[in-house]
């Protein structure tokens, strides 16, 4: 099974800039006026600005399992992008949530070392 989230934002050249900071590269692939970036074997997640989509801005709430969460969030912060507290869960999940532009709710969530 393929998965394909989409993520719906309000202006494409913004999210674009952000998303490109958050992934740490561009999109993987573009298909016409959707851009994909490839986060799993099978997963994708989809920015799209279309008007058809305007009603679900800012709803999206995602969580991705990280093994570099220090690293991540100090790409985000050598480019201005803020991010909650980092919650650490009784065990031992360190969890943070970072919002785009539009409020999409991006999760970032890192296991204890084994």
């Amino acid at each position: 099974m393929d998965l394909y989230s989409i993520v719906c934002v309000s202006d494409r050249a913004e999210a674009l800039q952000w998303y490109e900071v958050f992934f740490g590269r561009a999109a993987d692939e573009v298909i016409g006026e959707e851009h994909l970036w490839q986060v799993g074997e099978n997963a994708w997640i989809v920015i799209d600005d279309r008007d058809v989509r305007a009603a679900r801005v800012g709803g999206a709430m995602i969580t991705f399992g990280v093994s570099d969460l220090d690293d991540i969030l100090a790409r985000l912060a050598a480019h201005a992008i803020e991010h909650k507290p980092i919650d650490i869960y009784g065990n031992g999940v360190r969890h943070v949530e970072v919002l785009d532009p539009d409020g999409n709710s991006l999760s970032l969530a890192e296991s204890p070392a084994q």
